[in-house]
């Protein structure tokens, strides 16, 4: 066994433990075209999926699945052989179905038994892969492969863990947390808050004014002087008996 599909199969269902619960003994599901494979292949499934998945597992079969399989006996006889040796879990149909509505229906909406499922048809695999918190088996070879989390698990596990902050302690762990620490003199010490101090600003060039100078024109008015123009005196009396004397 390769030592990279091996650290990846407990990297997958690392996620499967923290996100969905998962646990041993994984229940593994296993339906007729996995046996197929398995017996054309040569591989004992009770002695390589134990060892792949690195813990205690049960393997299990339904009668449905064990019925449909029945069927192609002819062509599928060994396959059978190795179906018959896993136990028999209740699937609860009164009248055989094939084995991949037996499959869905067990699986049902959120996989609450968290079966690992065992496989090699592709349609199953396609439908499964749109549920969240499905783990899938299949053959590649001779190598029992676990398929990568699809993007509804990842989808679901981000919901879960951004709707419940608590999931990795509980809020009673949490609060004896916080007093041990308190009483320990360990509890971190609360920063006061910076205030934000706002620094006087010189002031904006393009607002400041100038002064506006006194104009040429008013000051001429002011005077009595008039842009041009120059104002005359009137003439009076004694101005005119004076001009008259001095023109004689």
């Amino acid at each position: 066994m390769k030592i990279a599909r091996y650290k990846k199969a407990q990297k997958y269902l690392k996620f499967y433990y923290n996100n969905y619960a998962f646990h041993q003994p994984y229940q593994v599901l296993i339906d007729g075209t996995f046996c197929f494979a398995a017996f054309k292949e040569h591989i004992n499934i009770k002695d390589q999926i134990p060892k792949y998945l690195n813990g205690k597992v049960k393997l299990l079969t339904t009668r449905c699945i064990i019925k449909e399989t029945e069927k192609v006996a002819k062509k599928a006889q060994g396959a059978l052989t190795i179906l018959k040796q896993f136990g028999l879990h209740e699937c609860n149909h009164k009248e055989p179905v094939t084995g991949s509505d037996c499959i869905l229906s067990m699986i049902g909406k959120s996989n609450d038994k968290h079966y690992i499922l065992a496989t090699q048809d592709r349609d199953l695999q396609d439908k499964l892969q749109l549920k969240a918190g499905v783990p899938l088996l299949y053959l590649h070879n001779k190598s029992p492969t676990l398929q990568k989390p699809s993007k509804a698990s990842y989808s679901k596990a981000g919901q879960i863990l951004s709707a419940d902050p608590h999931i990795f302690i509980s809020e009673t762990q949490n609060e004896i947390l916080k007093n041990m620490k308190t009483a320990l003199g360990v509890e971190e010490p609360k920063l006061p808050e910076k205030k934000i101090v706002k620094k006087p600003h010189n002031p904006n060039p393009l607002s400041c004014k100038k002064k506006k100078k006194p104009d040429a024109n008013k000051r001429k008015k002011d005077n009595g002087i008039k842009e041009g123009k120059v104002r005359k005196r009137k003439k009076t009396k004694q101005n005119k008996i004076q001009i008259g004397f001095q023109s004689k």
